[in-house]
């Protein structure tokens, strides 16, 4: 086992699927699953849920399919869903639980009252650097190989807002520029702020991981802290 850092390069050690399983079964969350393949889970109060949805191949993020979708619903009759987020395969689960302990934390998980400023807020507080030329919209980390933005949705990103042109925060890891993207991850417009800056304080923590395969394409970018 490797304990590594920067976590946000540290991938999933192949286990999406089953370390934010055991974290939703451990929220509480019910599951099954469904006739397309794919496993539900829903929240306690019916508010929230979450999919593995990578046996339908849905759409791509960065060129790799999403593995993971996350929604929230005003009350638990509506049919519509008031915001979705996606993430594909190699996001580091911790990140992904941290987010889930966040939006399991609130009463109202479609309602948020902190601007963006938050998010930035959160990953400058953990050392990430501001975009020179968007400074109110994009963090990097210090070695420029993975970033946080304020940008216009890409396609089939699913929001209660149907106005086109709105903007939702994206967030991806490019060990090595030019390179495939190790993850990315994309939160429709109206995901409240705060709950995208617990997602973004996790990815920045500097606290190390532990990791059985460390992904080729990070190769030189981790440090391996220790070994047991």
């Amino acid at each position: 086992m490797y304990w590594v850092t920067p976590r946000h390069l540290a991938g999933d050690d192949g286990a999406l699927a089953a370390r934010v399983g055991d974290v939703l079964i451990g929220l509480g969350w019910r599951m099954w699953p469904t006739a397309r393949h794919t496993l539900l889970y829903v929240s306690p109060d019916g508010l929230c849920g979450a999919e593995w949805i990578l046996a339908t191949q849905p759409f791509e993020l960065g060129g790799l399919p999403a593995a993971w979708q996350l929604s929230a619903r005003p009350h638990s009759a509506s049919v519509m869903t008031e915001w979705n987020a996606y993430f594909t395969t190699g996001v580091p689960y911790e990140v992904l639980a941290d987010l889930l302990f966040a939006i399991d934390a609130r009463e109202a998980p479609d309602v948020g009252f902190e601007g963006p400023e938050i998010v930035l807020d959160a990953l400058g507080a953990l050392g990430w650097i501001r975009d020179l030329d968007r400074p109110r919209t994009t963090a990097s980390d210090p070695e420029f190989s993975s970033s946080v933005s304020l940008e216009v949705l890409p396609p089939l990103i699913l929001d209660a807002d149907p106005r086109p042109g709105l903007a939702g925060w994206q967030a991806w890891a490019e060990p090595v520029l030019g390179a495939p993207y190790l993850w990315c991850a994309s939160f429709s417009a109206s995901v409240p702020h705060d709950l995208v800056a617990a997602f973004a304080s996790s990815l920045a923590s500097p606290v190390p991981v532990p990791r059985r395969a460390l992904p080729e394409s990070a190769e030189g970018r981790l440090t391996v802290v220790r070994r047991s």
